[in-house]
């Protein structure tokens, strides 16, 4: 057992990074955080501080890579992606380049040099920001140019590693939400044209939209094109992650309705990982899918897959991602299993993301090789806390079509704007570069009785 001190380390939100960092090389059952003076149960101390030279006592930065040494000498591990906790490498990337992102080469030294960074996660990280700059650097994204999201908090079934808004209701409660959700829409809507907003991308996610029957799936993008259409809209997405809510009928809806980018997410094409991840579809039916969205001429597909799924090893991921290649979708992205708190699994096993952690980083090695060799290229990337192996999530694209919501959303320098149950609003001021944020309830019952209250918080925010 370890016993880690940080006096003297910063404040509270400093000793969050550091214990994250800790947990890159330690399982929780391995380590305790120590105040001063408490007494240690025979725990080996580390006793971490701020260097005493003037410069690095006010870098959180050189605490961090003591940590980092002195963590690696203990355990003998390299994590790759160095000292960094935070969830955006490339918006960090970015600001390391200079003036406009201008100067990678700088970014790519500064990352390996003070962060510790493999040169795999520096070179990833470096393509995944020029492919970026290259396709969505002249996008209008100034005060007035905002993307919207509309949240659906239901599925059919709850996955065993899902944390987000996720309900399985009788569908006659889903009518009430609707209803809702529809009065925040026309809400937002008229106090856009007040302020002149003008709406870049679109995106309807959940959760999974395309659990609503067709006819309310057709009335919720009816009214999403009444509300926030423009000759500004450059896509409009909807997550259809579940194979099993999808029909011919739904996808004649969404092209009718201008949607021109869906979701389709297998999360494996194992049959039996699917049963025992809670998903209620099989490897055929994301193939019938697929077919479905061709036919219907959907433009854009994404398809997810995650690494490091209860009962898979390298060779049954290989499976699924030559599969899915073979449906050829524009846009693939691969997941490195996060264990979040609401998680089933984290429940069942509190440690698995450690125990999964080698084969998850031969999974993504083993997809990011294959993926170029399909001539994909990674568009985006983040990572979360608690993912398997301390890996990362990348959105590879083709054919030139990588997904603009997801990079906006990354690069949070353009406000979002979002309704529904759990969505959270972020306002991007220019001028600060920063954003303020505004959150819904998550409870979708209780979004319906305090609506209201969180229209007045948009109202404050963004509107006033």
């Amino acid at each position: 057992m370890y016993g880690f001190v940080f006096g003297g380390a910063g404040g509270a939100a400093d000793a969050n990074e550091y214990i994250e960092l800790v947990k890159m090389f330690l399982r929780p059952s391995e380590f305790r955080v120590l105040r001063a003076g408490e007494d240690t149960g025979g725990a080996y101390i580390v006793d971490v501080k701020r260097p005493a030279a003037p410069a690095a006592s006010k870098d959180k930065n050189a605490v961090k890579r003591l940590l980092y040494e002195r963590l690696s000498a203990l355990t003998g591990k390299l994590p790759e992606w160095g000292i960094l906790t935070g969830i955006r490498p490339v918006k960090l990337f970015d600001a390391l380049a200079g003036p406009n992102g201008a100067d990678a080469s700088r970014a790519c030294m500064r990352f390996r040099e003070e962060y510790y960074v493999s040169d795999a996660k520096t070179e990833l990280t470096a393509r995944v920001h020029a492919l970026q700059r290259a396709t969505f650097a002249n996008a209008a994204t100034d005060e007035n140019t905002v993307s919207v999201y509309i949240g659906i908090p239901f599925c059919p079934t709850r996955c065993q590693y899902c944390s987000f808004t996720s309900n399985q209701a009788p569908y006659a409660r889903i009518s009430g939400y609707l209803s809702a959700l529809g009065r925040e829409m026309d809400f937002v809507a008229a106090g856009m044209a007040r302020k002149r907003f003008r709406v870049e991308s679109i995106y309807i996610g959940g959760g999974t939209p395309t659990a609503l029957n067709e006819e309310d799936l057709d009335g919720l993008l009816a009214h999403t094109r009444r509300c926030f259409d423009g000759d500004t809209v450059k896509e409009f997405t909807v997550e259809a992650g579940r194979p099993d809510t999808i029909s011919a009928g739904k996808l004649r809806v969404m092209r009718r309705r201008g949607v021109d980018r869906v979701s389709i997410n297998p999360q494996s094409m194992n049959d039996d990982t699917l049963v025992r991840i809670g998903r209620n579809h099989t490897a055929e039916s994301v193939r019938a899918a697929f077919r479905l969205a061709r036919e219907a001429g959907v433009p854009v597909i994404n398809a997810d897959l995650i690494a490091g799924l209860p009962g898979e090893d390298a060779g049954s991921f290989a499976r699924s991602l030559t599969a899915v290649l073979e449906l050829e979708p524009e846009n693939i992205t691969i997941h490195a299993l996060a264990m979040k708190r609401a998680a089933r699994l984290k429940e069942q096993d509190a440690e698995y993301n450690y125990e999964t952690a080698a084969v998850a980083a031969e999974m993504t090695r083993y997809a990011a090789e294959s993926l170029e060799k399909a001539s994909y290229a990674p568009y985006y990337l983040y990572r979360q806390k608690q993912t398997a192996g301390n890996l990362e999530n990348t959105g590879y694209t083709r054919d030139g079509k990588p997904g603009l919501y997801n990079v906006r959303i990354m690069d949070e320098r353009q406000t979002v704007i979002a309704l529904g149950a759990g969505a959270s609003t972020k306002l991007y001021i220019p001028r600060e570069n920063r954003l303020e944020r505004v959150f819904n309830v998550s409870n979708y019952e209780i979004y319906e009785e305090r609506l209201d209250e969180m229209l007045e918080r948009k109202q404050r925010l963004l509107f006033d």
